[in-house]
């Protein structure tokens, strides 16, 4: 639908700028977007690679060890049926910690990996096991305490001050995965 409405309102907005006499600032705000995007897109795709590089190292190195041995009690009530050594529980555990740091680009392959090996020990091929729903609750509701993307984008389009959201995102993203959670536990035992 929006590849349809999109180029109408673009053969709109160049009819009504050649019939106002408009079209010089239709072409000098294109091509000033082109730029943008391309400074924006080199920016974002940085702290991309930055985040990424490091969640790579993280993988490659004890810290997830500990990682998961700190969030082992936590995971353990999040996925009662998931047996802390296997290895859907450690690609949800850096599903869960990209997303913590705000980088959605790289916890996006780390939870459908984790989806993969859930989906491997599920019996019932065709419906999603609990499991499986709690990693996409929490994947969508993505608890995030250093929101990196956000500040990435506020911090190239020259914000004063990037940081201000991150209190705000704190309470949105803790009240997002708390409610997703319980309403998620509470549907689970229903056995809905």
């Amino acid at each position: 639908m929006l590849n349809v409405l999109w180029p109408i309102f673009i053969i709109i907005s160049i009819i009504y700028a050649i019939l106002s006499g408009n079209i010089e600032n239709v072409n000098k705000s294109i091509f000033d977007s082109v730029d943008n995007a391309v400074k924006f897109s080199i920016n974002l795709l940085g702290m991309t690679c930055l985040w990424s590089g490091l969640m790579e190292i993280a993988v490659n190195t004890n810290i997830i060890r500990f990682l998961n041995k700190v969030l082992k009690p936590i995971m353990k009530k999040l996925f009662p049926d998931l047996e802390p050594e296997n290895k859907a529980s450690k690609d949800i555990t850096m599903n869960i910690i990209a997303n913590i740091l705000g980088l959605g680009n790289a916890a996006t392959p780390l939870g459908l990996k984790a989806i993969e090996e859930l989906q491997k020990e599920n019996n019932h091929k065709e419906t999603l096991s609990d499991n499986m729903i709690m990693l996409i609750l929490l994947n969508t509701a993505s608890l995030q305490i250093i929101p990196t993307t956000v500040l990435s984008l506020r911090n190239s389009l020259q914000s004063d001050n990037p940081t201000e959201i991150i209190f705000p995102v704190w309470v949105a993203t803790i009240c997002a995965a708390l409610a997703g959670i319980t309403i998620t536990k509470i549907l689970i035992k229903k056995g809905m």
